[in-house]
């Protein structure tokens, strides 16, 4: 006996509105971007970076203050004029020395803790003293002039034609002062002054080295010119600093950090000198050429 075959069931037809539905569905969906396999997840955009908070700026150190241990020990050995030596609580190593010195001198004491100090300094790098009194004074350049003039033998003045970072200042007047060098002289405009972050840089050389100030670099030049001394800056375009003969009196130049000596000032010298250079670098930072320089001409003289 053969089996009925069942006759074979058709799928219902496919409403109207649910194709409609369908295809708005498909357009609905995001468009895939060429390359991208089936059924990858789209690229989620990357969050919106935030911007770093802005860096909060040292506060500056007050100009009546002298800060650390070395600074103040040779302002108290020269004799300076101090307000009040401010100490930090407990400090001790060359401390006591320190406060031997201004007791000596008469000097009020005030021992505070650390926090203070650094609020009062408006920097951490006290080691432990600080001391208020005026910045050391400027030499008159007149008088400085005829003083080395009417000197016999050598004589060495630098010339900082625009020098803006006091801790090069205060490294060039170390420098000068540790190598037998006369004076330094700045400009008044457009350069730093003797604050307190340069002669704490100098280690207490501002004591003992005269330091002048001038309105006219220029003029300045010039008129050690006139009272015999040659005149000689550092540039890179200069002749090899080996090659040169620096015997007498002499004024060198030493330029801004970044522009180096001004053009109306160094066609007013006599000559100029550079560094060699062997390494990668075409340049030494202007603290570090015034003390090659400086101790070529003190190597110069002992010879």
């Amino acid at each position: 006996m053969k089996r009925e075959r069942r006759p074979e069931r058709k799928a219902p037809a496919r409403r109207e509105d649910d194709r409609r539905r369908g295809t708005a569905d498909r357009k609905a969906q995001p468009k895939r971007d060429a390359g991208t396999k089936r059924g990858a997840q789209p690229k989620r955009e990357a969050p919106a970076r935030r911007e770093a908070p802005a860096k909060r700026e040292a506060p500056e150190m007050p100009e009546d203050l002298l800060i650390g241990r070395n600074p103040v020990t040779e302002l108290l050995k020269a004799g300076r004029s101090v307000d009040k030596l401010i100490v930090q609580e407990g400090a001790g190593g060359s401390m006591g020395k320190i406060v031997a010195l201004a007791k000596e001198a008469g000097v009020r004491i005030e021992y505070v803790d650390k926090a203070k100090l650094d609020k009062i300094c408006g920097t951490g790098a006290h080691q432990g003293v600080a001391a208020r009194t005026a910045p050391a004074d400027y030499a008159d350049f007149d008088e400085l002039v005829k003083e080395l003039a009417a000197r016999e033998g050598d004589a060495l003045v630098l010339l900082l034609d625009g020098i803006e970072d006091p801790h090069n200042l205060g490294a060039i007047i170390r420098t000068c002062e540790c190598a037998g060098a006369d004076a330094v002289v700045i400009t008044k405009n457009r350069s730093c002054g003797l604050n307190a972050t340069a002669a704490k840089t100098s280690a207490g050389a501002v004591e003992y080295l005269p330091c002048a100030r001038v309105t006219n670099m220029v003029r300045a030049v010039e008129e050690l010119q006139e009272a015999g001394f040659w005149v000689f800056a550092a540039d890179m375009d200069g002749t090899d600093l080996w090659d040169k003969e620096l015997k007498g009196k002499l004024a060198l130049v030493i330029g801004n950090e970044g522009k180096g000596v001004s053009r109306l000032v160094r066609e007013k010298c006599d000559f100029a000198v550079s560094i060699p250079m062997t390494g990668h670098l075409d340049s030494l930072n202007a603290s570090n050429a015034a003390a090659v320089i400086v101790y070529e001409v003190m190597r110069q003289r002992r010879t």
